[in-house]
């Protein structure tokens, strides 16, 4: 429960932070994002802006998307990237570096706490001759019920 608090609060304070108005748009897709992270639901953009227009018809694709980006960009959301190629986003609450376990057949998402070790890293950006700056681990494979 506390968790869920910590995660409304910061969608919240994310779109106080950037927004010099607090308007109905931003607000209607604070409070589905919201949802989404109670639920731990991935979703795409596109979704999101079509379930959004449902309660707001005037509610413009780019106004979804900066949203989602400036999340992104702040942490709050994950981009979450699928064998095909695409890609979905989510509210993740661990808070911490994790990475994604992906399912390539229903698309299931699951978080794991596992990473190269840093010297691991280290030793590649200076191999390639990169100032490694960040990194993102993708991982692909069944799960037990599409296996089953």
């Amino acid at each position: 429960m506390k968790e869920e608090q910590s995660l409304t609060k910061k969608i919240r304070e994310a779109f106080a932070e950037t927004s010099q108005r607090n308007t109905r748009p931003r607000r209607i897709i604070a409070e589905r994002l919201i949802e989404l992270a109670r639920s731990g639901a991935h979703f795409t953009v596109d979704d999101l802006w079509q379930t959004l227009r449902q309660e707001e018809p005037r509610l413009g694709r780019a106004t979804v998307y900066r949203s989602v980006e400036m999340l992104v960009n702040m942490g709050i959301l994950d981009r979450v990237e699928f064998a095909d190629g695409t890609h979905h986003y989510r509210v993740c609450g661990g808070g911490g570096h994790h990475h994604h376990l992906t399912c390539t057949q229903c698309h299931r998402v699951v978080e794991v706490d596992v990473c190269l070790p840093k010297e691991q890293i280290d030793f590649i950006g200076k191999q390639a001759n990169f100032a490694i700056e960040g990194h993102s681990l993708t991982l692909f494979g069944r799960c037990g019920k599409c296996r089953g």
